[in-house]
């Protein structure tokens, strides 16, 4: 991992999870938190279910930009998003720079959850529950939940090679 440049702008990535017997399709976009990227990655809130404040656990300076980060989230995202915080590299338990207890205060005065190991589910249950309870409209854009054919329909699947990417692969 050392090898591995660290997220500049944004990086994607899709994994798809079965909550109370419904496939989820989760995105998650990282925008690395970078403040010389925060007018770039503020129209990645746009249409999000949820989203994920993560610090470094070891990085003071992470868990200080969370205030304005949470901000922006609430101001660009619709009032039915799930935020839940993450504290990352808890395995770096000897160089903390950030308390248990602090990140669980902010999470508890903020209203968005803390437990980096249930995360991706509890966001999942939370946005299922919203669709259940009728908060959250499946047809409209904005929901940030997309519905796909299991199956193609119509048209025609073609194999042209797709160009290699270069680099670790992290």
């Amino acid at each position: 991992m050392a090898d591995c440049p660290h997220t500049i702008g944004v990086e994607f990535g899709t994994r798809i999870i079965e909550v109370s017997g419904q496939k989820i399709k989760l995105q998650i976009w990282d925008t690395a938190g970078q403040e010389r990227f925060r007018a770039v990655t503020r129209s990645y809130y746009r249409g999000a279910a949820g989203a994920l404040m993560v610090y470094d656990i070891t990085r003071r300076s992470t868990y200080n930009h969370l205030s304005s980060w949470l901000t922006d989230a609430r101001n660009l995202t619709n009032p039915n998003t799930v935020i839940i915080l993450i504290g990352n590299k808890a395995d770096l338990e000897a160089q903390r720079d950030v308390t248990y207890e602090e990140a669980k205060q902010f999470a508890e005065e903020n209203g968005v959850g803390e437990n980096v190991e249930d995360a991706f589910l509890e966001a999942a249950k939370k946005i299922y529950q919203n669709i259940q309870d009728g908060s959250l409209d499946l047809n409209a854009a904005e929901s940030g939940v997309q519905h796909k054919p299991s199956a193609p329909q119509g048209g025609r699947l073609t194999s042209e090679p797709q160009p290699q990417r270069e680099g670790c692969g992290c």
